[in-house]
């Protein structure tokens, strides 16, 4: 030990740091993880037969599963999921009541992003007054979104921070399949690029390696600062050794 005095401070800043940052390194390869069996999981569901909602609601894990439908949009009530982003534009999301014909089952279908640049402005947007045939997919988030404000306002159509899927029934007065679908590319829908993954396993890999180096910079400057204290004390422990002269 007299060969290593990294001294008090420095051992207990590495022995707070250093599992911090290991932790942040192995979270990053879990949700990588997550994240490819996510997109595996879209991709072999993409490839399956569309289910129908009575369907749907019989599977354990329905997540992202294609369903067909056919009938028509509840045009009175709608929902608008603010403070959605693409290209770096700001807008909403339209979430409207779909009542399906061949099994009367309601769910609640997300038509895609509109742009909303001036909020003085109610956003635009219409719904086909006829039936339609539509194409879609179940949407299972995550995890539960932090939200600050989880109140809901009033009038129609109303303005959302946050889907929760209950919340919107009990809001309709009507009962119906408990996942948000959201619609495949057609006449139907509006910007209906859905990105599956904001970060692909990829960038999580990377962020791991970030905290990884990290980890190992720190263990390498704490080693470092220990040997050289060490060195520094032997050299004024010589110093003032008078048998040293």
């Amino acid at each position: 030990m007299s060969r290593f005095r990294p001294g008090l401070l420095p051992t207990l800043l590495v022995l707070m740091l250093l599992p911090v940052l290991l932790w942040l390194g192995f979270w990053q390869l879990e949700r990588g993880e997550q994240k490819r069996d996510m997109l595996e999981r879209q991709a072999a569901q993409a490839q399956a037969e569309p289910l129908s909602p009575a369907e749907l609601e019989q599977m354990v894990n329905p997540a992202y599963s294609r369903v067909y439908l056919q009938g028509s949009f509840d045009a009175e009530h709608s929902f608008l999921l603010d403070s959605r982003t693409r290209d770096g534009q700001v807008g909403v999301e339209l979430l409207q009541a779909f009542q399906d014909q061949p099994s009367g089952r309601w769910v609640i279908v997300n038509r895609g992003w509109i742009p909303w640049p001036d909020r003085r402005i109610a956003p635009q947007f219409d719904t086909p007054p006829q039936s339609l045939k539509l194409a879609a997919w179940v949407y299972a988030p995550s995890g539960e979104p932090f939200v600050l404000n989880r109140g809901m306002a009033d009038g129609w159509p109303r303005l959302i921070n946050y889907v929760d899927i209950a919340e919107l029934w009990e809001a309709l007065g009507r009962d119906g399949v408990a996942y948000e679908l959201r619609l495949e590319p057609g006449p139907a829908a509006y910007r209906a690029d859905w990105p599956i993954t904001s970060m692909s396993p990829t960038q999580h890999l990377g962020y791991a390696v970030q905290w990884f180096a990290l980890a190992a910079a720190l263990l390498g400057l704490f080693i470092y600062f220990g040997v050289h204290q060490a060195r520094e004390t032997r050299h004024a422990n010589h110093e003032s050794d008078p048998r040293s002269s």
